[in-house]
């Protein structure tokens, strides 16, 4: 080939930093240390191996299938795979079955990412981030239920139980801290308080103002689901506030420029993330399936579609706002037929 092939063990590890938008080999050191020590905590090592497997998969599939190389070096065909890689043992119980389906899984997971890539960002300029694992997650936890060597310990399909809406309780501090940390942890599916604060760290290593935006999430999806008073075993497992994380990095620092009116967009983009998890886990209860990190995807998708319109424009009709760039005879004449 006419280029050289980026090292892989670096662009792997970019791939774990990727699942928080950083591009940094040392950021993903600490993610594994994480993950590691969350595994270490509970004494199921399943998680950690499988994301280990599902980001060398991933990588390896990008490159085996000749993508695009400064992509592949920038570890953006891995991220998903090690979500994926993390997810499946975390929902599904090991056996030799499991761990094929974790390579199918993450080797898939390339796949879909390319075409995320080929339509979503290449036709409207919207990042599929991690849409492929949520897409990829949710068909192959669904699809476990089919077969005989595949045991989901996840909850199994019901109806949405209906959490009775009572007085909202605070937690004590020392509970709010830990949410606060776990609420970043889940976004590796790490119900440790201190796996969450290593992966912090990481973040700052790689970008200050993208370890604040992910402070300030935590916080403010603390604040919204506790005021809202969602299900408190919920809320303490830090699962209302990963996704709103990922959503205030995402809309406040990477895909829009930082700005005071940036931050307030931001700023509704994570507390809207909130709601939209609270909707989504009722969605997806009756398949037996998790959200992962759907609220988020749905949420940013949305929010960053318009980012071409945010400058200030003239009013004027609907229909005008739809045929861009065309001449503005065509505009007045489409209004005029509103």
């Amino acid at each position: 080939m006419a280029h050289q092939k980026s090292n892989f063990v670096t662009a792997s590890l970019k791939g774990a930093s990727q699942v928080f938008f950083m591009e940094n080999p040392l950021t993903g050191i600490v993610f594994f240390v994480a993950m590691a020590y969350a595994s270490y905590a509970s004494g199921i090592w399943a998680t950690t191996v499988g994301a280990a497997i599902g980001v060398v998969v991933a990588t390896l599939t990008a490159r085996l299938l000749d993508c695009d190389n400064k992509s592949v070096a920038s570890g953006l065909f891995g991220f998903n795979g090690i979500l994926v890689g993390a997810a499946l043992p975390t929902f599904i119980a090991p056996s030799p079955q499991l761990w094929v389906y974790v390579v199918v899984g993450a080797a898939a997971s390339t796949v879909i990412t390319a075409a995320f890539s080929a339509t979503l960002t290449g036709k409207w300029g919207i990042p599929g981030s991690t849409g492929p694992f949520v897409l990829t997650g949710w068909l192959m936890v669904a699809g476990a239920y089919s077969f005989g060597g595949l045991h989901v310990t996840g909850d199994a399909p019901k109806l949405a139980t209906g959490y009775i809406q009572g007085v909202a309780t605070i937690p004590a501090p020392i509970e709010l801290v830990q949410i606060f940390f776990l609420n970043i942890g889940q976004v590796y599916l790490l119900g440790n308080e201190i796996s969450g604060a290593l992966i912090l760290v990481g973040i700052f290593i790689a970008s200050v103002p993208a370890g604040i935006a992910a402070a300030a999430g935590s916080i403010v999806a603390m604040v919204v689901a506790i005021g809202m008073g969602a299900n408190p075993a919920v809320v303490n497992q830090g699962l209302y506030g990963f996704s709103p994380v990922l959503t205030a990095i995402a809309v406040g620092v990477i895909f829009l420029k930082p700005s005071p009116q940036v931050a307030l967009y931001a700023l509704l983009a994570t507390v809207t993330t909130v709601f939209v998890q609270g909707a989504l886990d009722v969605i997806v209860a009756p398949a037996g399936i998790p959200s992962f990190t759907a609220p988020y995807v749905l949420t940013m998708y949305l929010f960053i579609a318009p980012k071409k319109l945010m400058a200030p424009h003239p009013h004027r009709p609907v229909a005008g706002h739809m045929i861009g760039k065309q001449d503005s005879a065509t505009a007045t004449s489409a209004a005029g037929g509103t």
